[in-house]
């Protein structure tokens, strides 16, 4: 019997209630569309600093879901300088906050460039200029080669919350993950969205990092469909 979703029989062929969903998605579309239309009105100056605190707090908010708290005004210059920006007081960021940006920049500027498995590799290895996650070595820009868990509890009374697919079958299962992403669908793209965050994180492709990547490829489909609306207008 599976006790994990990658081991169903159908997976990934994932099932939702339209009907369940459209009031949810119906109040986003209509919140997105208030904002889209505040932004119109702002000028080009406002529109770079919208844009600017927008991203910041993006990479900020993303770091800080995996225990990393990074400097803002790091972030805010590192963004800026790879924007071409002109604003007062930028600083020098470290390895780490430019990693972060240039993997955040690169999922939500390059909206148009297809998500590939060395693009993903690029992104790993931007995070972890050092090849360690802390004081570990981890495997940088390749898939894992060991097994993840979720794991709780004091050492001898560890509770196991969940285990990703074996390394063995990652090389399969993102083939099949990235033919999806990259395909045209009728999917509202918030829900696209979310689907590609659930099945990403449910693989766990790497050894680290996993949370910070789910959220740049989450940020993908949304940015598209904000630029491609404005370019058909």
């Amino acid at each position: 019997m599976a006790k994990y979703i990658h081991q169903l029989a159908d997976w990934p062929n994932f099932k939702w209630d339209d009907k369940a969903l459209l009031s949810a998605l119906t109040m986003v579309r209509h919140k997105q569309g208030r904002l889209r239309g505040y932004m119109e009105v702002l000028g080009f100056s406002l529109k770079n600093e919208t844009l600017l605190q927008t991203l910041t707090l993006d990479v900020l908010k993303s770091t800080e879901i995996e225990g990393e708290i990074l400097n803002p005004n790091q972030v805010r210059s590192s963004i800026a300088r790879r924007l071409g920006m002109d604003i007062a007081g930028l600083i020098a960021s470290d390895r780490n906050v430019d990693g972060v940006v240039e993997m955040m920049l690169d999922a939500t500027q390059k909206f148009d460039k297809a998500l590939t498995k060395d693009r993903l590799f690029d992104w790993h290895s931007a995070l972890f200029p050092t090849g360690r996650s802390g004081m570990q070595k981890i495997v940088v820009g390749k898939w894992r080669s060991g097994p993840m868990e979720v794991v709780s509890g004091a050492l001898g009374r560890e509770r196991i919350h969940y285990k990703a697919p074996e390394a063995d079958v990652l090389e399969k299962e993102m083939k099949v993950f990235l033919k999806w992403f990259n395909a045209e669908h009728a999917l509202d793209p918030v829900l696209k969205a979310a689907l590609a965050h659930l099945w990403f994180i449910t693989i766990h492709p790497f050894d680290d990092g996993n949370g910070r990547i789910a959220r740049a490829i989450t940020d993908k489909p949304e940015t598209w469909d904000r630029r491609h609306s404005r370019q058909l207008k």
